[in-house]
């Protein structure tokens, strides 16, 4: 079996903050708050499931310095709805930002460690993803991306253009995993990264290799000796492969 998208992790200077804010922010519980690392999910979530991404937040020495290459799209029901999300999260510790999106319909905020976000306008593509419409990846070449990411995700495409491309679950739940193109490269590691893994009783290894003959290239994040593989995707988007689950 193929891996499959089972978390998104965090850098975060404190992750205890940030696993709260969110929580409030996506209506999820804290479900791990260790001094290094914290983990949030929705009320009963029987995890891995591709009815929600899990959110893992990890203590990192490092600022963040320049805009991060995966960030969250936030869905809204309706304008009325879009508005009290956005009072919502500012009473949180959200903050307007402007990345030179201009005038668009959607609302860029930062969460209270500067990582961007968008509250969306209603769109019906997004009715029935819970509160997280999508997972936005930054790309150079968003079909080409997308298609190394189907296969390490184990989401087919449902959609693509000139600009875009995107995947979700094969059960028709949960979030859409997107890929824009930007013009800018990437520079540092990334402070939001994707986690896959393979399934129960599947080779883990075997599974690592298989996303490298695939496109993706062995990473050195400062890891150590763990029982997880980092990798790098084609346009060199760190991942990590857990054990099987």
């Amino acid at each position: 079996m193929p891996t499959r998208l089972v978390e998104m992790a965090v850098d975060s200077a404190d992750p205890s903050a940030q696993a709260r804010f969110w929580a409030a922010a996506l209506g999820w519980e804290v479900t791990d708050d260790e001094p290094d690392e914290a983990g949030i999910a929705p009320a009963g979530f029987d995890y891995p499931s591709p009815s929600a991404l899990p959110l893992v937040f990890a203590r990192v020495p490092e600022p963040k310095t320049v805009k991060n290459r995966v960030h969250l799209d936030l869905a809204s029901v309706s304008p009325e709805d879009q508005a009290e999300q956005v009072r919502r999260l500012k009473d949180l510790g959200a903050a307007d930002l402007d990345i030179g999106q201009g005038d668009v319909p959607w609302v860029v905020l930062a969460d209270p460690e500067g990582n961007e976000f968008c509250v969306l306008e209603p769109r019906q593509v997004y009715r029935d993803t819970g509160p997280v419409a999508a997972v936005v990846v930054d790309s150079a070449d968003p079909a080409a991306l997308a298609r190394f990411w189907s296969e390490a995700a184990g989401w087919p495409v449902t959609g693509s253009g000139p600009d875009f491309a995107s995947l979700r679950s094969p059960d028709g739940i949960g979030p859409y995993l997107e890929f824009l193109h930007v013009p800018d490269p990437k520079t540092v590691k990334n402070r939001v990264h994707l986690d896959v893994s393979p399934y129960p009783g599947d080779d883990h290894l075997a599974e690592v290799k298989r996303l490298q003959d695939l496109g993706a290239a062995p990473a050195d994040v400062g890891q150590h000796d763990v029982p997880w593989v980092v990798l790098a995707d084609p346009e060199g988007n760190e991942f990590c492969v857990l054990t099987p689950r």
